[in-house]
């Protein structure tokens, strides 16, 4: 197809209030062009992806679709995702607006990825949230949704569907029904990879948490075999269950970084993270992971802080690398965390571990440690891009750079309120022209929940929570910001 682009932004479960903070997690990633878009997919040889150089611009276009500041009740994107020429965004929520025009849309709608970035008529009406939309490899005809729903317009189906991009009609001959909500969904090959809290996806039981499925009949086709198993156990830890939580698939189109809630995959120890290598038959978890979050060395406390690496998180966020991205060549990967502070840790101090942060780590399949850490100081971040120029970071912070501040802005820390730009190679923060806060800022509401890097820029998903509505100074972008690339 000509111009085809695919492009899709991984993303987190739906937001919640645990302990004093709001919590809601996501991830991003990008491919553009054609060629690049296959490879993305897994259709073709590893091909790099092409990612504009950035950084993007602080501006932001005004004529995207959005949320209303006031509904009643809060309207949520989780995801955004491109296919040719369209954009979809799928959540929570029933109203979206643009410019003075509204339109009745049930957690899932298309505009036009250029402007005049028009809403089609495209209206599937699904009566649950939707986590995560899919495309297998270039085929734009139809989506594949998952989440927690019960119906999509008239047919009745069971957290996973697979729906006509003009229709918006459940194609029956995919299976549609998982025994739990599915939190993730991914294209490699000739795959749908499924991640989330069921043990049994179209009748198969075999690969509870994460499967891959027949992109025709929905049936598991057995590449993805991993037995996910275990949870969070430690002292006070608060009540977590294994679950395939978000994924992330490299520019080359190769290897997958999956995230979720489990201590063993394919039989090997992990935690929080692991990078999955779909080029082998059936895919196969490599050797990357890193002592600061799997534990494999110990754990440091404020008794024994010798003792390996602070690498548990607060009682109330035992699974907290909710979101990750790769750099443009895969050679880094970049995360971005809740957890609050390391377990057992005081909140004042300078800031240690991988909680509430972003961080840098080389690719390298083998144990690894950080390039960089950067701090919010207690806020927590739930979604992160990068180009070659910054990596994007956001959340419900309201700050960056602070390691020495929690709940508060420390000395040496700036203002850098719902979104950020970090600097690649050093993770310091990209400052305004007065070097006093923060390049970028966005509304807080309950966090950024989703970036995607397109050639169009960088598009944010968020809410409206509290009537939040500002992205970089500019307000009317409740819900969705797109921060262009220089032309």
């Amino acid at each position: 197809m000509p111009g085809l682009i695919v492009a899709v932004a991984q993303r987190s479960p739906l937001w919640g209030t645990p302990v004093h903070r709001i919590v809601s997690k996501a991830a991003a990633t990008t491919a553009a062009a054609a060629a690049a878009a296959l490879a993305f997919a897994g259709l073709a040889p590893a091909t790099q992806a092409a990612t504009p150089p950035g950084p993007v611009l602080v501006a932001p276009i005004t004529s995207i679709p959005h949320f209303p500041a006031q509904t009643a009740a809060v309207e949520q994107i989780r995801q955004i995702a491109q296919c040719g020429n369209t954009m979809y965004a799928v959540g929570s929520f029933s109203v979206v607006k643009r410019q003075s025009t509204t339109y009745a849309r049930n957690n899932i709608f298309s505009f036009s990825a250029t402007s005049p970035y028009a809403v089609t008529s495209w209206a599937p009406n699904v009566n649950g949230t939707v986590n995560s939309i899919a495309f297998n490899g270039g085929n734009c005809a139809s989506a594949y949704i998952g989440g927690k729903f019960t119906a999509v317009g008239s047919t009745t189906v069971k957290n996973i569907a697979k729906i006509d991009t003009t229709t918006g009609s459940v194609d029956t001959a995919f299976g549609h029904s998982a025994s739990g909500k599915i939190e993730t969904l991914a294209s490699y090959g000739n795959h749908i990879l499924a991640g989330g809290y069921f043990t049994s996806i179209n009748g198969s039981p075999a690969d509870p948490f994460m499967a891959s499925l027949n992109p025709t009949t929905g049936k598991n086709d057995g590449f993805v075999h991993l037995a996910i198993s275990g949870n969070y156990q430690f002292a006070g830890v608060s009540n977590n269950t294994t679950n395939i939580y978000n994924q992330e698939i490299s520019h080359g189109g190769t290897l997958d970084l999956v995230m979720g809630d489990f201590t063993s995959v394919g039989g090997q120890a992990r935690q929080q993270i692991f990078m999955l290598n779909l080029a082998t038959t059936p895919a196969s978890v490599t050797q990357w992971t890193s002592p600061q979050w799997d534990g494999s060395q110990g754990e440091a406390t404020p008794q024994d802080p010798g003792n390996g690496y602070p690498y548990q998180c607060a009682t109330v966020e035992p699974f907290y690398i909710q979101a990750a991205a790769w750099s443009p060549d895969d050679a880094t990967v970049y995360i971005a965390t809740t957890g609050y502070h390391p377990n057992g840790w005081p909140t004042n101090g300078p800031r240690n571990g991988l909680c509430d942060a972003a961080a840098a780590f080389p690719a390298t399949q083998a144990p690894v440690l950080a390039k960089w850490i950067n701090y919010t100081g207690c806020d927590s971040l739930f979604a992160t891009a990068a180009d070659s120029a910054a990596v994007y970071i956001g959340g419900h912070e309201r700050y960056a750079s602070n390691p020495n501040g929690c709940d508060s802005l420390g000395s040496g820390g700036f203002n850098a309120p719902g979104l950020a730009g970090l600097d690649p190679q050093a993770g310091n923060l990209m400052l305004n022209s007065d070097g006093t806060e923060g390049l970028y800022s966005r509304g807080r509401g309950l966090g950024a929940d989703d970036m995607l890097i397109t050639a169009a820029g960088l598009w944010v998903a968020s809410d409206n929570y509290q009537g939040t509505q500002m992205c970089d100074g500019v307000n009317g972008l409740g819900g969705l910001c797109l921060l262009p690339y220089p032309k």
